[in-house]
């Protein structure tokens, strides 16, 4: 496949993208165009059909397009000019060549994950987990394919484990070091802590904010399904779901962030430290990585509030 990160002026294209946004537009001479943007897990590339014809065959934005055409620079930008185009067919393509996904394995994400459930000793958390995890195939297939984001950190395909799993692994190493934290409850809780987000951002290639999201947001969204799968256990202790569910219902750190409590219990404030050095860390790598290398200062980054580079040893 032609990936557009590689594409150069020049560059005879055949092959097939996302086609994430196509607009009808005049040119100054009366005559209609279609101005598109395509995408593949490495980008995105405008592109433009100039000339309709028989060639252009029907498609719409968010379908799947194979195209013919070529790379040309426009006002010292690469975009393509398409001669022809149709609606891909189903067997065509596979959607990961086609959105950003994770370079780490999720099978292998997923069994670690499963290991931690394991550590996990009282009864009733493990339970729980295994309720989500293990015996409830589609529930965790979608774990395993979610982002954790719109933008910002972890925003592609398995971006949902790989944040828990680091987020997990981070309370795991507090749990050995602080001998005052509940071990069980912080693993389950971080493990637990953004499976709201499974219902709080449609899957790829929308990846976008649901109705659900945008009412109650993922942190709510989480609590409640905790909270639903440990009335499915009779005996589940009150105290312990409570403790579970602040910790849950915290992890954000700050009312401003949206977390409904702040941490009130060491598990929650540990959490909270987790999940914001995965977050601050993944976001800094994801710059890094956009930045192709360069060595130079890369200017101000909003997120990280500071202006980063590369490190130069």
């Amino acid at each position: 496949m032609h990936y557009i990160n590689t594409l150069q002026d020049g560059d005879d294209i055949s092959d097939i993208y996302y086609c994430k946004m196509k607009k009808s537009a005049q040119s100054k001479y009366g005559k209609t165009y279609y101005s598109l943007v395509l995408q593949d897990k490495t980008g995105t590339i405008d592109a433009k059909v100039w000339t309709l014809n028989n060639s252009i065959e029907h498609f719409e934005a968010e379908d799947y397009i194979f195209i013919e055409g070529r790379g040309q620079n426009f006002n010292d930008t690469l975009q393509i000019s398409v001669t022809k185009a149709r609606k891909a067919r189903e067997g065509e393509y596979d959607v990961k060549d086609y959105m950003p996904c994770t370079d780490l394995s999720v099978d292998s994400m997923y069994e670690e994950l499963l290991g931690l459930i394991d550590s996990v000793v009282e009864k009733h958390l493990n339970k729980l987990l295994l309720s989500f995890f293990a015996e409830d195939p589609a529930f965790a297939e979608k774990f395993k394919t979610h982002s954790a984001a719109k933008t910002i950190h972890h925003g592609f395909i398995g971006g949902l484990l790989q944040h828990t799993l680091a987020v997990a692994k981070m309370c795991d190493f507090m749990a050995q070091t602080y001998s005052i934290i509940n071990r069980d409850l912080l693993i389950t809780a971080a493990i637990c802590h953004d499976i709201g987000k499974l219902d709080e951002i449609s899957e790829f290639p929308k990846n976008d904010y649901t109705d659900d999201g945008n009412l109650m947001g993922h942190i709510v969204i989480g609590a409640m399904m905790v909270r639903d799968k440990m009335k499915e256990q009779e005996d589940f202790p009150d105290q312990l779901g409570k403790e579970l569910l602040h910790c849950i219902l915290s992890h954000h750190g700050e009312l401003e962030y949206g977390s409904p409590k702040k941490p009130a219990l060491i598990e929650a404030a540990a959490l909270n430290l987790a999940d914001n050095a995965d977050a601050r860390l993944e976001t800094f790598a994801e710059a890094l990585d956009k930045s192709q290398g360069k060595t130079e200062w890369l200017g101000y980054n909003r997120m990280l509030d500071a202006n980063i580079r590369k490190t130069l040893i």
